[in-house]
């Protein structure tokens, strides 16, 4: 095996992937490093096995709803058939030997082992080094953060992983972190039979979203009997030694406890591990690999290190596979010499895949007016469309516009509601391509859809943005 490549892409996660297969099939030569499993965190504990679990939670809801809509029926929750899926369905039981096998069938390197960067486009794998002629393509992904809580690090907890991998439901299930993975997996394990506590610091749940998403989101939970706490933090962690239970103290006295204790308060690039140190990046400093618009690293005093990009979780631009996806796909047309544009002119779609599904696009009423934008505002709640009243049980939800109002053009929006992200496709369009507030207005919207909530939420807006109404 040669140790000198063209291209090093160090972490094949779904970016790493995609750069590697570019450059691939482009001529180049790669070698590929990867620690864990070819794939990353998406197909193994991410976005396919949770979605999984969602789906199955999503469809023992809609039984329940059998009584308000068709008639009556009767469920029993089998955690054993989700547990299964997950495992020979999506992750051949946490084997990458298929993804593995494409690679070096595409003609690549692989190298199992943790990277470590000693030099420019220079990377060392237990005690080996390789060299990369051409580029370094850093897509070294995420960890769960872990947060400094006393006592938090004497009892045992799960994460994200842990959870997907349980073949059990656990009798009550403490959710440290309202965020999207907090409420998605609090959702699932609820729907099972679990008895859930979500404790949020924030003031409210997914506290990155629209203030009206998250309020939704937490009736929608609590209405689902799952406890939801917000605004406090919490204190102190400590296993009962009596029943076994993990019990948080929270920062106002009050004491949560639950068999399992699941951590979900985000997730952090290890930079230390990968010693950005060598590239001139202060691991202490930053949370995230720093770069411009094209995705080269800057070291820290703002100089582009040459030859090196980082993409994906670990270049801080959303922690997103279809960011890092696209970002891989950037990132190798640069090394192949073909034109691209700049990665901090798009607009990146995103949803959390609760029931109702919260979906997002562009800048928040807040982001936009941070930013100098002269902002107008719309909202229509879902359950108001034609198509949402149809629905009936689970049509909880808005369309929020946020509006330029001087340039007549939609910076961003917000949908929550049943099939949110399916329908957020036509608002990322119209923010993407600055469609004009009036020529969506004339547009004519398939009746009755849950897109067609367009129509009436741009009926809300301000009457000087609809004047040919």
């Amino acid at each position: 095996m040669t140790n000198e490549a063209d291209v090093i892409v160090l972490g094949l996660g779904p970016g790493g992937e995609q750069a590697a297969a570019d450059c691939l099939a482009g001529g180049l030569s790669v070698i590929g490093i990867e620690a864990e499993l070819v794939g990353g965190e998406c197909p193994y504990w991410g976005c396919i096995p949770s979605k999984m679990a969602i789906r199955a939670a999503t469809v023992l809801e809609e039984s329940r709803r059998v009584g308000a809509l068709a008639g009556s029926s009767t469920t029993t929750p089998d955690w054993g058939i989700v547990a299964s899926r997950i495992r020979n369905e999506a992750t051949d039981d946490w084997n990458d030997q298929v993804a593995v096998d494409r690679f070096t069938g595409n003609g690549g390197t692989f190298v199992r082992g943790y990277g470590k960067i000693i030099g420019p486009r220079v990377v060392e794998v237990d005690g080996v080094r390789y060299t990369a002629t051409k580029a370094l393509v850093i897509a070294a992904g995420t960890k769960a953060a872990i947060p400094p809580i006393p006592g938090l690090d004497t009892v045992p907890f799960w994460t994200n992983r842990e959870a997907l991998k349980s073949r059990e439901v656990p009798e009550s299930l403490v959710v440290l972190g309202g965020g999207a993975i907090g409420c998605e997996l609090a959702q699932v394990f609820n729907r099972f039979g679990s008895k859930v506590t979500i404790i949020e610091a924030a003031p409210r749940l997914i506290a990155l979203e629209e203030p009206e998403a998250g309020e939704i989101l937490a009736q929608s939970l609590t209405d689902d009997g799952i406890s939801v706490i917000v605004g406090v933090g919490a204190k102190s962690v400590a296993k009962d030694a009596a029943t076994g239970d993990v019990s948080v103290t929270l920062a106002d006295g009050s004491v949560v406890s639950g068999a399992v204790l699941l951590v979900a308060t985000g997730r952090t690039s290890d930079l230390k591990s990968i010693s950005a140190e060598v590239l001139g990046v202060d691991p202490k400093t930053h949370r995230a690999l720093p770069t411009n618009n094209f995705l080269e690293v800057v070291d820290d005093s703002d100089s582009i290190v040459s030859g090196v990009y980082a993409i994906g979780d670990v270049a801080g631009k959303g922690a997103f596979t279809h960011v890092a996806v696209t970002q891989g796909r950037m990132v190798a047309d640069q090394i192949l010499g073909k034109p691209t544009a700049p990665w901090d002119t798009r607009q990146v779609g995103h949803v959390t895949f609760t029931d109702p599904e919260v979906g997002a696009v562009g800048l928040t009423e807040d982001a936009a007016r941070n930013a100098g934008i002269t902002v107008a505002t719309a909202s229509y709640p879902m359950e108001s469309t034609t198509r949402g009243w149809i629905h009936g049980a689970g049509n909880k939800g808005t369309f929020k516009l946020v509006v330029d109002a001087d340039k007549g053009v939609i910076v961003g929006g917000t949908i929550v509601g049943p099939h949110a992200g399916e329908i957020l496709a036509g608002l990322t369009v119209a923010v993407v391509g600055k469609v004009p507030v009036q020529q969506l207005i004339e547009t004519v919207w398939a009746y009755p859809t849950y897109h067609r909530g367009f129509d009436a939420v741009l009926a809300e807006l301000p009457d000087n943005l609809k004047s040919g109404r």
